[in-house]
């Protein structure tokens, strides 16, 4: 089953009847539900239609996943993840972490060099279908969010089926959305963030656990400047891809200031 793009956006935004729910199920409607909640999706049915539990969710009370993947290529059909990171973030406040090493014999010099991960580092890790399954259990039903979340949460739904699992249905969140519509920035990389909002000191760069607590922190940072008009955790996902972008400066000001420094 795949829901259609007009079906997703009915479900966020004004419900689906079970007549037209049932249009995009394959298997006995009951069978496709729970199949949907094994895969971090539950659906409600509130004023006789069926909606994403998100939308009713106030967003102090729903739970984010905040998740940041390392790997050792771009590619899911020929690639896989080498390291995976996420932390639980529910009312602003961090509620678990997971963070794990897969097993893999082959990484590049180049993937080493940018993660500090080799081979030998992983000789002892746990192998990707343990990895997955784990991970899937500490993700539940929570919103799925990321820098750049198309990217990890792609991956990581292919890896899942590449493994027998199933591939994911959370609904997802993209820090890098949400920041351009927060925050004007010369740029949203995750590390020139940390670096100009002063996030996560500590952090270490390319590093699954370290990028996921600094998007975590991130993510709670742009909060602060929501509309109050956002009350729902539907309503946030909602505004992340359809409110409109801040102008970013024309300049860089991290440039400028150390010009000013070293001018002085």
């Amino acid at each position: 089953m795949r829901f259609d793009h007009k079906a997703l956006s009915r479900l966020s935004k004004q419900g689906l009847s079970l007549e037209e729910l049932d249009k995009q199920f394959d298997e006995p409607f009951d069978l496709e539900v729970e199949l949907l909640k094994a895969q971090g999706l539950q659906l409600i049915y509130k004023e006789e239609r069926f909606w994403f539990d998100s939308a009713f969710t106030p967003l102090k009370s729903d739970t984010f996943c905040i998740v940041d993947i390392e790997t050792n290529g771009s590619k899911p059909q020929k690639h896989q993840i080498i390291e995976i990171g996420a932390v639980k973030v529910c009312n602003n406040n961090i509620i678990g972490r997971y963070e794990s090493l897969v097993q893999c014999d082959n990484i590049s010099y180049h993937i080493s060099e940018i993660t500090g991960i080799t081979v030998k580092d992983t000789q002892d890790a746990p192998p990707l279908a343990d990895v997955l399954r784990e991970f899937h259990e500490f993700l539940g039903t929570s919103i799925f969010v990321a820098h750049d979340v198309k990217f990890d949460y792609t991956f990581i739904s292919a890896m899942m089926k590449r493994v027998g699992l199933l591939e994911l249905m959370n609904r997802s969140l993209c820090t890098i959305d949400l920041t351009e519509r927060t925050i004007s920035s010369y740029r949203y990389g995750l590390a020139y963030l940390n670096e100009q909002l002063e996030l996560y000191n500590e952090a270490t760069h390319h590093r699954a656990l370290s990028d996921a607590i600094t998007a975590a922190k991130l993510f709670k940072h742009t909060l602060q400047y929501l509309p109050d008009d956002i009350v729902t955790t539907e309503d946030l996902i909602n505004f992340s891809k359809e409110a409109k972008r801040l102008k970013r400066p024309k300049f860089d000001p991290a440039k400028q200031v150390k010009e000013e420094k070293s001018v002085q």
